[in-house]
């Protein structure tokens, strides 16, 4: 971990002035200057987007990257598209979200005991960073775990882009990575050995490509926080009943 870093507030700061990656400089300032047409009246955030959520979670979501009209816009991980309105609606389910929706920086959202964060911190063209920008980027995310370490216990990971870029990080970090790797997988779940046992699961990602198929369903999201919840030591956070969790199953 760089030695500058004595707080998550200090490397945010840090994440949102980088201009390392000539294509997503370019690409993120662009759709902040054309914008959509639902949101022409908006000043877009066009920055890197730092990670979201208090200084000793237990419980990470490491995703894939800001989406362009998303995160790109309004500054903050998952916040205003419609990933983040499964994803936030889920964690709000389980007792990990204050409140069901993420609209905005300043719309009053906390996050109970969980951080969310991602290996690519700017919105990427065609949601593809390439593997030289994944790993351009991948001194923020292990910065960012270095900081979480005393107290961070469970890592739920969005998508197979994140996990390869993941468990670099993490053996970096001194957790030891099982031989052959860990394929990715829907409620894969590995606990790893290091510095403190950490508990590894996997998850479809939230995007509207899984969302709208019902390759990722709420229930199934539900599951995955669920568990992570418990393995992360947050039982005492309450959510929906087991019979309201179960009208969309």
């Amino acid at each position: 971990m760089s030695a500058s870093w004595k707080s998550l507030a200090q490397l945010d700061a840090a994440v949102s002035e980088c201009r390392a990656c000539p294509r997503l400089v370019e690409w993120r300032e662009h759709v902040a200057r054309t914008k959509r047409a639902a949101f022409a009246d908006q000043t877009y955030w066009g920055r890197p987007v730092p990670g979201f959520g208090p200084e000793d979670a237990s419980l990470a979501i490491v995703g894939l990257a800001p989406a362009a009209h998303g995160g790109n816009r309004t500054g903050r991980m998952f916040t205003g598209d419609r990933s983040g309105d499964v994803l936030f609606q889920a964690l709000y389910d389980v007792g990990l979200a204050s409140q069901p929706t993420a609209t905005h920086r300043d719309d009053g959202l906390t996050l109970r005991g969980t951080r969310i964060t991602a290996p690519v911190h700017c919105a990427p063209p065609a949601n593809k960073p390439t593997p030289g920008e994944r790993d351009t980027c991948r001194h923020w995310l292990a910065d960012e775990l270095a900081l979480l370490r005393p107290a961070l216990k469970a890592v739920v990971v969005l998508g197979a882009f994140g996990w390869q870029a993941l468990l670099p990080v993490l053996a970096e970090a001194g957790w030891t990575i099982p031989r052959p790797r860990p394929k990715f997988g829907h409620d894969v779940h590995i606990t790893l050995d290091g510095p403190i046992p950490l508990h590894l699961l996997g998850c479809y990602h939230v995007s509207q490509q899984n969302t709208f198929t019902g390759k990722l369903t709420p229930a199934m999201l539900r599951a995955v926080l669920e568990q992570a919840k418990g393995l992360a030591g947050l039982t005492g956070l309450t959510g929906l009943t087991a019979t309201e969790g179960n009208q969309d199953a």
